[in-house]
């Protein structure tokens, strides 16, 4: 009985991803207007995001050092308000842990961890990394890896659903799409196209935020260069980061500093940030 009904399950689904496939077509990403393929809603997305980063924060304690908690949320409210993304609930937490990461979920759920903030240095530093993590989500590419998973993997999905796992599947799927999912599993790196993307949409919003968009590049040099021992740094292990990068940064620059000199307020590199 059940392998009859996962073979319907599997038909079915079959069926449904490729209606899915032709009737939502491809989108366009904001800014590069790259042309992409996406099956997923983005209000599905945004539900399963606030339903993983309410999981986070259960599971991960928030710091209690204020100072750090301002900052970050003073950054990300710059950097929110100029992503125009107003159907987002921004909300910006800072978890207590040596791990050298960050995260945006979808639907404006960031995370900085504490770990990533002595090496930021300042807030411009901050804002190349959230602006980053923001890029991410407002291109929507943990929803292109989310699409090409569902063509991969249909016939372990639909028997997933058959044994009535979604909840569970969907909090592991996006926490692993936006390279959340340092706590449940492998965190897949994002593509090159997908980091070289994010890079030119963040270093265009930290400069419309008012951040010296000219720190990105020697910042992802400096930032590459740190390792612990002969590995990278858990961040940077998900977020390669090499010449090409920098280089490709360096030639957004004249276009990102008329988005900074046009900026309402600059705050050049802004504050320090405690060691």
């Amino acid at each position: 009985m059940l392998r009859s009904m996962v073979a319907a399950t599997l038909a079915l689904g079959s069926l449904l991803t490729a209606l899915m496939f032709l009737v939502t077509g491809c989108q366009t990403v904001p800014v590069t207007e790259r042309r992409r393929l996406l099956v997923t809603s983005e209000a599905s997305e945004n539900e399963m995001g606030l339903t993983a980063y309410q999981d986070v924060l259960k599971s991960e304690p928030v710091t209690k050092n204020e100072k750090y908690q301002e900052l970050v949320k003073r950054v990300g409210q710059r950097i929110a308000a100029v992503a125009d993304r107003p159907d987002f609930n921004w909300e910006f937490n800072v978890i207590e842990s040596k791990t050298q990461n960050a995260f945006c979920l979808p639907g404006g759920k960031v995370a900085v961890y504490t770990g990533l903030l002595p090496v930021c240095q300042d807030e411009a530093g901050l804002a190349v990394v959230m602006s980053h993590e923001v890029a991410h989500a407002i291109a929507r590419h943990g929803g292109e890896r989310m699409t090409y998973q569902t063509a991969q993997n249909l016939g372990k999905t639909a028997v997933g659903m058959v044994l009535q796992k979604q909840e569970e599947q969907k909090k592991q799927i996006v926490l692993t799409a936006y390279g959340a999912a340092s706590q449940y599993g492998v965190i897949l790196p994002y593509s090159r196209k997908h980091e070289l993307e994010a890079d030119h949409i963040g270093l265009l919003l930290m400069a419309k935020a008012g951040y010296d968009p000219s720190v990105a590049p020697g910042f992802w040099e400096r930032f590459s260069s740190l390792k612990q021992g002969d590995a990278p740094m858990e961040f940077l292990s998900t977020h390669p980061s090499d010449a090409r990068r920098a280089t490709a940064l360096r030639e957004l620059l004249p276009t990102a500093m008329q988005s900074y000199e046009a900026a309402a307020e600059k705050y050049g590199i802004g504050e320090a940030i405690p060691q």
